[in-house]
């Protein structure tokens, strides 16, 4: 789910009668695209179209939360037949003090209290406390998806100037930056907590030090998939021929320095759109 997607379904859940023509207009995308992805939104299941009645609009003002106990063994059971009764907006199982939350909207307190004569006959309940709810602040219709977290990327390089430079330029453009001076040290951080896409280096500890790091990466079942874009000078350098030519340390591109923060934005946003 992209950023497209995200937008589309704010728009839905402030107005769900809003047009795909609409939508477009404000996203600034053909009513063709937009339609295409409502329908892949709802065939995923990631969106829903439903009709949501106001229990106060039929006098069912009165909102309830109970919170229960009940035998283990008939727990399913219970939580069923709540979730059956006509005053029930939402039942959930719960683990920890109670087994049971539900929600209810009722007429008025003789209403509530037929009900609770009625909780009484289902087999199963222990004991219930009861919640009056005096004021809604926030329900599910409400609910704003999160924005995810902006990829990370690990620059792993011994060059303090170009990792500086390159954590500025990528800074900039909202991603989180992490550094490392090694193959050793990427590795120990990668292991630990593995980033969106690394940019190695190759010449570090060791003339080949990016390549064994590499040759690590891509032996890790874990990290194998890993996005790597090498940016290194070593093509300028007489280490040329140390370059592999085959496919034993795939990375996903290989950036000759120096590189323009242009190009190295590109490169990154092109990578990250094949995760």
């Amino acid at each position: 789910m992209d950023r497209t997607d995200r937008r589309i379904i704010e728009l839905l859940r402030q107005d769900g009668r809003c047009s795909n023509v609409e939508i477009a207009r404000q996203l600034g995308v053909s009513e063709g695209t937009i339609r295409k992805r409502v329908e892949r939104l709802l065939a995923d299941g990631a969106l829903c179209f439903v009709g949501l009645a106001d229990p106060a609009a039929s006098g069912h003002s009165t909102r309830i939360v109970f919170l229960l106990t009940v035998t283990l063994s008939q727990a399913q059971d219970v939580a069923q037949q709540l979730a059956a009764l006509p005053e029930a907006l939402l039942v959930y199982r719960l683990t920890g003090g109670y087994d049971i939350l539900m929600e209810g909207a009722f007429l008025n307190e003789q209403h509530l209290g037929a009900f609770n004569d009625q909780l009484a006959q289902i087999p199963g309940i222990i004991t219930s406390e009861v919640c009056h709810v005096p004021q809604m602040i926030k329900e599910r219709s409400d609910w704003i998806m999160p924005e995810p977290p902006p990829p990370t990327i690990l620059i792993v390089d011994d060059d303090p100037d170009f990792v500086e430079t390159t954590r500025i330029v990528l800074d900039s453009e909202g991603y989180l930056i992490r550094a490392a001076n090694s193959g050793k040290n990427a590795l120990v951080d990668i292991r630990a907590n593995p980033p969106d896409l690394v940019i190695m280096d190759v010449i570090m500890d060791n003339v080949v030090d990016g390549w064994n790091a590499m040759r690590d990466i891509r032996n890790d079942p874990e990290l194998r998939d890993l996005v790597v874009l090498v940016v290194s000078s070593i093509t300028a350098t007489d280490y040329l021929w140390m370059v592999p030519t085959d496919d034993t340390f795939r990375i996903d591109n290989f950036l000759s320095k120096p590189v323009t923060p242009a190009q190295l934005i590109a490169e990154v946003r092109r990578l990250l759109k094949r995760r």
